[in-house]
């Protein structure tokens, strides 16, 4: 289980004390600041922008490149467009911006998921690319999750590049015989490749598991090569979340 594909692509390597930090210290580390931001009142401005001073001095411990993160971020662009019609859809009082009236609480409300989505989707960029897929699913073992769930996880890591390239290969093999989908009436010429791949995938994992039952295999995996967190590591990787969680609570004290 190296994590190697597309998937984890997403990791960067390099020697930083955070990529170094065993995964379940940064799981738990990613998922406290995440709870702190969103318990942060949306109407403290203030407060986001703390989050985001302490969300910046971990890209940089990372060596994130600033490009890298904003290139990524691009996939929150679907909920920043629905962010945007809050304004206009929602009801109550009403201001005036640029000759435009707008609601008052579709504004907070499309601050609030502007601000606490790119902090959360920028806190599991970071996550990702301090740690390969390996050491994620050895801290998700770590953090006790159920052995079926971190099998299935990475079996979905192991063959997920195969059905993607078998997915290539059946849209070269369409090509090649003059398929272009060009409107909705290929659309039924699509469905019967989906249906296709799904019969090929299905095949390809009876003949997997039958492998598997030849080599011993009983329901579960063997136990992976686990690392113990030292307490600084503990403690460096806390103070983040711990930080987030005292701005948290510095903003409900003003609000």
């Amino acid at each position: 289980m190296t994590g190697v594909g597309y998937a984890d692509r997403l990791y960067l390597p390099a020697d930083t004390a955070m990529h170094r930090l065993p995964g379940h210290v940064k799981l738990v580390a990613a998922l406290g600041f995440v709870l702190a931001v969103g318990c942060t009142p949306r109407e403290q401005f203030w407060a986001f922008g703390g989050h985001a001073g302490l969300l910046a001095i971990a890209v940089a411990r990372a060596r994130i490149p600033i490009t890298v993160l904003l290139r990524r971020l691009t996939v929150e662009l679907p909920f920043l467009a629905f962010a945007i019609l809050m304004p206009f859809l929602a009801s109550g009082r009403r201001v005036e911006v640029l000759g435009v009236g707008l609601s008052v609480t579709g504004l907070l409300d499309a601050w609030n998921i502007l601000a606490k989505a790119t902090l959360g989707v920028s806190t599991s960029i970071v996550l990702a690319a301090t740690t390969n897929l390996r050491d994620l699913l050895l801290g998700l073992e770590r953090l006790r999750l159920p052995s079926l769930l971190i099998q299935i996880m990475s079996f979905m890591i192991r063959y997920g590049d195969l059905i993607l390239a078998e997915t290539h290969r059946m849209r070269i093999a369409r090509e090649s015989r003059g398929f272009v989908a060009r409107d909705v009436r290929q659309v039924p010429v699509l469905a019967r490749s989906v249906g296709a791949l799904f019969i090929r995938v299905y095949e390809r994992g009876e003949r997997v598991h039958l492998a598997m039952l030849s080599r011993g295999y009983t329901g579960g995996m063997p136990g992976l090569l686990q690392t113990a967190a030292v307490p600084a590591q503990w403690a460096g990787a806390l103070a983040l979340p711990l930080a987030a969680a005292t701005v948290a609570a510095a903003a409900w004290t003003r609000s």
